[in-house]
C-alpha cells in the first residue's frame, strides 16, 4: 500500500463547506428545482402551499401562500399539471418585496420567485398571473431550505384548472427521492491495533490508541481486496476531515468529511478546488458507512474503493500522497466576540472612570486601575491577532465572499496593533505632549470599538458563521445598548460629583467626615462595575452558546 507521504495536522475551524444562495438567486436551480447544496431532499413533508381559488381565466390573478414550519429559502413555480418535469407556466407578481423577488426561468420572465434574504419565516404569500396561451391544468411546486442540509424538492401544491377545462384528478405529485445510503450507527469503537502490521494509522499524540486515549486524533487505512477500510476517530463535537494532497500545501485534494449535524454524522467525500471550501461530492462512491458520538468522541468508518477511474476527483490508494488531517468545532469567531464585546469594553470602562477608585493600591508594582486596564487591553490586541489570523491560515488567501466583514477586520487588526505602540512610547504625565497622546491614544481606541461592532455585526451572517436572524442582531443591539447605558451612567455619575448641588453637599459632609463621600462615590460605581460585567458575561455566554450549537 502505497498511500502515505508525510502527515500534517491541522486546526481549522470551519461552519460552512460548500456554497449556497442566501440572495435567492438560484436561476440555475430552474429545471429540477434542486439546491446544489450536495445534501439530500427530506421525505416528510412540513410545508403546504395553498391558493384562493381553484378555477381561473388568461390574465387572473390567484394569490398563492406558502406556509409551514420556519424556513430560509423557498422557490416556487408554476407547471403544466400534466407535463410537470416541464417548463415553468406563467408569471408572478409580489405581495412583499422585502421577502421575496422574481425569477426568470427559461425565456418566461418572472416566472419563478423566491426569497430576497436567509431570515427564518413561517409564511410568504404572492400572485400567480394566468396565461392567456398556458396549459389548461396548472400545479404549483416549491422546494423549500430550512437550513443548508435540510431541504424539500418540488413540495406539490394545488391543481388549479381554467374554466370550462375538462376535469382532472388532484393527486398528488409524487416527490422523486434519491436512494441514500444510509449510515449505519458504530456498535464499538475502533482500536490501535494492527497499526504498522496490516493497517496504516495516523494519530495525533504519536502511537496513542483510540480505545483508551480519549484526546487521541485517529485516522486508519486497511486494505481489504480491492477496497480501502477507513476509520476516523477524534474528541470534537463538529468534524473530523482529512484531505489527500500531491503537495504540502492545502488545495486540489482529495477530501473525506465526517461532520455532526444534529443528532446524526453525514460522511461525505469532497474535493478541495484551490483554497476554498471543499466542494461536496456524491457519497455513491463510499460503502459501509457507519458513524457514533460516545463522550464527546466523534467516530466515523466507510469503505472506499482503491481506484475509481469515472471519478478523477477520487484520488487511487496506492499511490503516495500528503495526509492533512483537521478537526474543529463548527463555529468562528468566538475569539473575536471575547475581545470586542468582553475585555475591551471592560478595559475601556476601568481606565476612564476607576483611577480615583484606587488611587493608592498598587499591583505588580503598578497602580490597580492601570494593571487591569493593560492586562485587559492585551488580551484583546492576543486574540485580535490569533482570530485575524486563522482565516488566512485555513484559506490561505483573501475571502471574497464575506462582503465588508474582511475589510472592517483588516482596519480592527491593524488600530489594535497601533494602540499597544502608541501605548509605549506615551511621555510622561508630566508632559506637555501628555494631552497629544491621551487624544490619540482615546481616538483610535474609540475609532477600533465602532468599527469592530460594524464588523460583528457583518460576521454574524457571513456564510462562516451564519447565526440565526433576527435573533443576533437584536441580541447584539442590546449588548450595545447595555455598555451605552452603563457607560452614561458612570459619565453623569462622574459630572455630579464634580459640579452642581452634590459637590455643594460633599463639601458640606466632608467637614464633618471627609472620606464618607468619596467612599460613596466609589461604592457606586464598584456597584455599576460588577452589575455591568454580569449582564457582559451574560450576553458574551448567549453568543458563545449559539456558537456551540451550529
Amino acid at each position: 500500500m502505497a498511500l502515505v507521504a508525510p502527515v500534517i495536522w491541522l486546526l481549522a475551524c470551519s461552519s460552512s463547506l460548500v456554497t449556497s444562495y442566501p440572495d435567492g438567486r438560484v436561476t440555475r436551480a430552474c429545471d429540477d428545482m434542486t439546491p446544489l447544496h450536495k445534501h439530500h431532499s427530506q421525505s416528510a413533508i412540513k410545508h403546504n402551499i395553498t391558493v384562493d381559488k381553484t378555477v381561473f381565466n388568461p390574465g387572473d390573478q390567484i394569490k398563492v401562500t406558502l406556509s409551514g414550519s420556519r424556513f430560509m429559502g423557498f422557490f416556487v413555480q408554476a407547471r403544466d399539471a400534466n407535463d410537470l418535469d416541464g417548463n415553468a407556466v406563467g408569471s408572478f407578481s409580489l405581495i412583499d418585496d422585502q421577502v421575496s423577488q422574481l425569477l426568470k426561468c427559461g425565456s418566461v420572465q418572472d416566472s419563478a420567485v423566491s426569497q430576497t434574504n436567509k431570515r427564518r419565516k413561517e409564511q410568504v404569500e404572492f400572485y400567480w398571473i394566468a396565461p392567456s396561451d398556458g396549459p389548461q391544468h396548472i400545479q404549483f411546486l416549491a422546494t423549500v431550505v430550512e437550513k443548508y442540509s435540510v431541504y424539500w424538492v418540488k413540495i406539490p401544491g394545488p391543481i388549479i384548472s381554467r374554466s370550462g377545462a375538462p376535469l382532472i384528478s388532484n393527486k398528488p405529485y409524487p416527490v422523486a427521492m434519491p436512494t441514500v445510503p444510509t449510515a449505519l450507527l458504530l456498535t464499538e469503537g475502533f482500536s490501535a491495533s494492527g497499526c504498522g502490521s496490516n493497517k496504516f494509522c495516523v494519530r495525533n499524540p504519536t502511537s496513542c490508541d483510540p480505545q483508551k486515549d480519549i484526546w487521541c486524533f485517529f485516522v486508519s487505512f486497511k486494505r481489504e481486496g480491492d477496497s480501502m477500510l477507513i476509520e476516523m476517530s477524534g474528541p470534537v463535537k463538529g468534524y473530523l476531515s482529512f484531505a489527500l494532497s500531491h503537495d504540502h500545501w492545502m488545495g486540489d485534494d482529495d477530501v473525506y468529511l465526517c461532520v455532526t449535524d444534529g443528532q446524526t454524522v453525514d460522511i461525505n467525500p469532497a474535493y478541495l478546488r484551490g483554497r476554498s471550501h471543499p466542494e461536496m461530492a456524491s457519497t455513491d462512491d463510499l460503502h459501509d458507512a457507519a458513524w457514533r458520538i460516545e463522550d464527546g468522541i466523534l467516530q466515523c468508518s466507510f469503505r472506499r474503493n482503491i481506484r475509481i477511474p469515472t471519478t478523477p476527483e477520487r484520488f487511487p490508494f496506492d499511490s503516495s500522497y500528503y495526509i492533512f488531517v483537521a478537526d474543529g468545532d463548527v463555529d468562528n469567531g468566538a475569539m473575536m466576540f471575547i475581545a470586542w464585546m468582553t475585555t475591551v469594553s471592560i478595559g475601556v470602562l476601568i481606565a476612564r472612570f476607576f483611577k480615583p477608585v484606587w488611587p493608592t493600591s498598587t499591583l505588580f508594582g503598578e497602580k490597580v486601575w492601570f494593571q487591569l486596564h493593560r492586562i485587559l487591553m492585551v488580551s484583546t490586541v492576543l486574540l485580535t491577532v490569533v482570530a485575524f489570523v486563522l482565516p488566512f491560515v485555513y484559506r490561505g488567501h483573501w475571502s471574497s465572499r464575506a462582503g465588508y466583514h474582511p475589510y472592517l477586520g483588516c482596519v480592527v487588526f491593524a488600530l489594535a496593533v497601533l494602540q499597544p505602540i502608541i501605548a509605549v512610547f506615551r511621555p510622561a504625565p508630566s508632559s506637555h505632549r501628555r494631552p497629544y497622546f491621551n487624544w490619540t491614544h482615546w481616538g483610535t481606541g474609540t475609532v477600533a470599538r465602532i468599527v469592530a461592532v460594524a464588523a460583528i455585526f457583518l460576521g454574524m451572517n457571513v456564510q462562516a458563521l451564519d447565526l440565526p436572524d433576527p435573533w443576533d442582531t437584536y441580541t447584539m443591539v442590546g449588548f450595545v445598548l447595555w455598555h451605552v447605558c452603563a457607560d452614561i451612567l458612570l459619565e453623569v455619575h462622574s459630572f455630579c460629583q464634580q459640579k452642581g448641588s452634590i459637590k455643594q453637599l460633599e463639601d458640606r459632609m466632608e467637614i464633618l467626615n471627609p472620606y464618607t463621600a468619596k467612599n460613596e462615590g466609589h461604592t457606586f460605581r464598584k456597584i455599576v462595575l460588577t452589575i455591568y460585567i454580569c449582564g457582559n458575561f451574560a450576553f458574551l455566554i448567549t453568543f458563545l452558546a449559539a456558537i456551540n450549537q451550529l
